[in-house]
């Protein structure tokens, strides 16, 4: 057996030395640069917006992952408690997207198996932003999970905590990204 050369050795702690890529979550729709357009802001609760879902695009998830799940969190509401703006799991391990508009049930825009979870609008699907007026400005949390099951078994209408304690149970990391709106 031949000993490794040095270069051979230099390449090889070159190569174990990079860092993992970094699990990605982005919208061509939606940054932490521009509030959220009327296009995305709820249609109701005195909102006229049109309530689209925008497009979600992720790459470089966790090894293992086996599927994704997706939270629309506003941490600012004044509930107490936050208000889920939107909840989808049992996404497959294959998606890499979700085009504008998935969030509304009449449209199937979702992979076959992908479940809306229900929302604190009570019902499941997207439920774009309608803070109260006069509040400040309030942040929007996008984050997709990487989880280590195909599927999370939650019954149809598993509210968003449930959903949440059953996707951080299984979590095998998360990407998310911050917007703002404000009335």
């Amino acid at each position: 057996m031949r000993p490794f050369t040095a270069a051979a050795l230099t390449a090889v702690a070159l190569l174990t030395a990079l860092p993992a890529a970094a699990f990605e979550l982005s919208s061509p729709d939606v940054s932490d640069a521009a509030p959220i357009a009327d296009r995305h802001v709820l249609s109701g609760f005195g909102c006229t917006g049109g309530n689209v879902s925008p497009a979600l695009a992720w790459k470089d998830p966790p090894a293992g992952t086996k599927s994704f799940a997706l939270t629309v969190y506003d941490p600012d509401a004044p509930t107490g408690s936050g208000w889920w703006h939107w909840v989808v799991y049992n996404l497959p391990a294959s998606a890499t997207a979700l085009p504008a508009g998935a969030g509304d049930p009449s449209k199937g825009l979702l992979p076959a198996g992908a479940v809306q979870g229900r929302t604190d609008f009570g019902a499941p699907g997207y439920g774009g932003p309608c803070p109260p007026r006069g509040d400040a400005p309030h942040r929007y949390v996008f984050t997709l999970h990487a989880l280590k099951v195909e599927t999370l078994p939650l019954p149809a209408d598993a509210t968003a905590a449930m959903v949440g304690f059953n996707l951080n149970a299984a979590s095998l990391g998360k990407a998310s990204f911050t917007t703002r709106y404000g009335r």
